[in-house]
């Protein structure tokens, strides 16, 4: 782009203006410049030509590129629109398959959001949250998971027992800590390991000698003692005084088998 001024450096300044560019991000080319006339007054225009450099991309674009490219790997017709802010970047995913992009519980979001995370804060000193999210499932999701929080801590205080959620992503375990964390009958801890790690609702008021509660499944599995076939597997008859049990001999306790092998998780503190 040609611009022009009575000298060089206002026709410099015309321009960087005019780009929005600092003068490190720009090739100056001089095509023309004024000449000295009679006592010294300037003749002619100058004339630059400013041709803005390749500006390499930064990390939150590189991130939107990554997933992208995984997008298309995996066969899914997406665009990525980011938008940046001073405390976390967003990038918004559009498609038809949306179900397919989110998956289960948000496993598929949370995956791509691991992977824009660690590509958006390369060479940071500071980490920036990156956020991946699609038809603000994002907002959905934690306010479910913020009804089902105070939901259990009415549970957790009435039976006065503990209550053991399903396990959940680090995002999730976040949430149900933060919205009890101002709960004046219960407190929240997160036990287990990744990716089997779960958060445990615990009544101030905790009856010591009572199981926890467990939300996430069926409290009275098959073979307990509340179950059919009594404590010990067998029938009970207790005609005449006696208790009669199945004369078929006890299956062989089996072997337990054992395996050797590497977890690749996250080492996260207990209120994650």
């Amino acid at each position: 782009m040609e611009f022009s001024a009575k000298t060089v450096e206002e026709a410099v300044k015309n321009a960087l203006t005019e780009l929005s560019l600092s003068e490190d991000q720009v090739d100056i080319e001089i095509k023309e410049q004024p000449t000295k006339g009679l006592f010294g007054k300037l003749k002619g225009k100058a004339v630059i030509e400013v041709t803005p450099k390749a500006q390499e991309k930064g990390n939150e674009e590189k991130a939107v590129e990554l997933i992208e490219n995984v997008l298309k790997y995996l066969g899914l017709d997406a665009t990525a629109t980011l938008t940046q802010g001073e405390e976390r970047t967003v990038i918004t995913l559009d498609s038809e398959s949306s179900s397919s992009l989110i998956g289960y519980r948000g496993e598929v979001l949370d995956a791509l959001q691991t992977l824009a995370g660690a590509m958006a804060n390369i060479g940071n000193k500071v980490y920036k949250k990156v956020v991946v999210d699609c038809e603000n499932y994002r907002d959905k999701r934690e306010e479910t998971l913020i009804k089902l929080a105070h939901k259990l801590e009415a549970k957790a205080t009435e039976i006065r027992r503990e209550v053991i959620l399903e396990p959940m992503s680090p995002f999730e375990r976040r949430i149900i800590h933060t919205a009890l964390a101002d709960s004046q009958t219960v407190t929240t801890t997160s036990n287990g390991k990744e990716p089997n790690r779960y958060v445990v609702i615990v009544p101030n008021d905790k009856d010591e000698f009572s199981k926890p509660y467990n939300a996430g499944r069926n409290n009275d599995k098959k073979g307990g003692r509340n179950s059919r076939g009594g404590r010990n597997g067998g029938k009970r008859d207790f005609k005449g005084g006696r208790e009669r049990r199945s004369s078929s001999p006890a299956p062989a306790p089996r072997k337990k088998t054992i395996t050797f092998g590497t977890f690749l998780g996250n080492s996260l503190k207990d209120k994650e």
